[in-house]
């Protein structure tokens, strides 16, 4: 939404939509009891989107997820949730967050939790959807990407070629190990591999802990990098059953023995939610070309990531 206000003195320009308070959407339904859908949708990072003016037209997806909880949590009509989920991933940090987010409210008021998937649940999208009693997966989703990677540049060569030198003055001989101007050194590879496997043990071990078909000798054959469509999931055991979304709702209301709860959604002024497949607005974007985690732009340090990179 745009709107422009002039006066004879001067003009004042409103550009861009403004953060309103979230408000309940009825998507499907007349019942008095509810089923709170929740969009996890796009690269996961808890980066703010803004516009050219400065001011933020969207919160982080972790900041988002904590803002519904909170609203999800002050209302007894609601009797589950159900996450929409289309990730291939992003930040360990921003995934484990949500993660935890999710689980605490769920043993806190004792509400289940239900993970339909789109078209991904890759890498932390698939991390998220652990918090799930059940996932369920469209027909055609990619499920998976169980690991970890992270990305160092590495410009010297570069500084080489435009004739750059990079000096540096530090206490330690590692304190700079992660800088982008050189390469690794043997022992430094190996402590950041370390730490990459660090956090792929934590990954398993989730999956381990929230999938009680599956052990953790089970889950680290499966946890090499590659994604599984629907069927390979459903038979590997990582998700419980393959549908559509309404399919999703119906089971919901078989399960909890309530044929009346309707669907509602939480959304600002300006967004426009009329149905089940109705989308967040878009949030950042992944491509080869134009790599946009939704991180800072202005540092060369290295994420650790949860992402599904093909």
């Amino acid at each position: 939404m745009c709107a422009v206000f002039f006066n004879s003195a001067c003009a004042t320009f409103q550009l861009g939509p403004s953060m309103g308070p979230l408000k309940e959407t009825v998507l499907e339904g007349e019942g008095a009891e509810k089923i709170l859908l929740i969009n996890l949708q796009g690269v996961i990072n808890n980066q703010k989107a803004q516009a050219f003016t400065g001011a933020t037209t969207a919160l982080g997806m972790v900041e988002q997820v904590q803002e519904i909880i909170s609203k999800a949590a002050k209302d007894d009509d609601i009797k589950a949730l159900l996450i929409k989920m289309n990730s291939p991933g992003g930040t360990v940090t921003a995934s484990d967050i949500i993660l935890h987010e999710l689980v605490t409210y769920k043993r806190k008021y004792g509400i289940p939790i239900y993970v339909h998937v789109m078209d991904l649940a890759a890498s932390g999208g698939y991390y998220i959807a652990l918090a799930g009693d059940q996932i369920i997966a469209h027909p055609t989703s990619l499920i998976g990407s169980i690991g970890v990677i992270a990305l160092k540049v590495n410009m010297e060569n570069l500084m080489e070629k435009i004739g750059v030198d990079w000096e540096v003055v530090k206490s330690g001989d590692k304190k700079d190990f992660m800088s982008p101007f050189r390469p690794f050194t043997v022992e430094e590879r190996k402590l950041f591999q370390d730490t990459i496997d660090n956090f792929h043990t934590r990954f398993v071990t989730i999956i381990a802990e929230n999938r009680s078909e599956l052990d953790i000798d089970e889950v680290k054959p499966l946890a090499d990098g590659r994604v599984y469509d629907s069927k390979q999931a459903m038979n590997l055991n990582l998700i419980d059953g393959i549908g559509y979304i309404s399919d999703t709702v119906e089971q919901i209301r078989l399960k909890l023995e309530n044929p009346d709860l309707k669907v509602v959604t939480y959304q600002r002024q300006g967004d426009y939610k009329t149905n089940l497949y109705s989308i967040a607005p878009q949030p950042p974007t992944f491509n080869m070309i134009n790599l946009d985690l939704g991180v800072d732009r202005n540092t060369l340090s290295p994420y650790f990531l949860y992402l599904w990179m093909p």
